[in-house]
């Protein structure tokens, strides 16, 4: 991510603050274990001062949970380098493309103003849960693979119209079928 190598070769510590909801609290994985932590530690381990100042993720938030919760700790971090994971339970809980592009986009404008350069927000693509051992129970009847693809079709265009770098994990999470030990106990993280 060229905005980190950046910000390594400016020789500062990075300030991270991770946003999102259940994928980047990792619901059901200890805090050394998730994915902000261990992103942070291969960073280190690359010879990049960067430390993982807060998460104030929480399962079960959506974009507008994020705006109004999240916000106020991201501001009070003063992060030079943010992560943006969210938008799983926006579908989930039927919020709708409009509700959800219009968070999305004042989420991460907020965020963009606090970076010292706006560029330096990563953003990760939501994953497609169908392949959970509970992910059905979730689905409502609904296609998720195709409800959560359209969702991140919206968060790759808000990224692309600001020149942000997006980490896609959606394909990824497509090759965790019928590996039940992928997931945590509760049968869909």
């Amino acid at each position: 991510f060229s905005g980190l190598v950046t910000l390594s070769a400016e020789a500062e510590k990075i300030r991270y603050v991770a946003i999102g909801d259940s994928y980047t609290i990792c619901e059901g994985v200890s805090e050394g274990d998730c994915w902000p932590a261990l992103l942070t530690r291969h960073l280190l381990d690359a010879g990049i001062d960067i430390e993982l100042t807060a998460n104030p993720s929480r399962t079960g938030w959506k974009v507008e949970d994020a705006i109004r919760e999240e916000l106020p700790v991201f501001a009070e971090a003063n992060p030079t380098f943010a992560t943006l994971l969210i938008g799983v339970n926006d579908w989930v809980h039927g919020s709708g493309i409009k509700k959800f592009t219009s968070n999305l986009i004042l989420l991460i404008d907020r965020m963009q103003k606090q970076l010292p350069r706006p560029e330096r927000l990563l953003i990760v693509t939501i994953p497609d849960f169908s392949c959970a051992p509970r992910g059905e129970t979730y689905g409502y009847g609904r296609n998720i693979a195709k409800g959560i693809s359209r969702y991140n079709a919206i968060l790759k265009k808000q990224a692309q119209e600001r020149g942000l770098a997006v980490a896609d994990i959606f394909p990824l999470s497509q090759t965790f079928c019928n590996q039940e030990d992928m997931f945590v106990d509760d049968g869909i993280h």
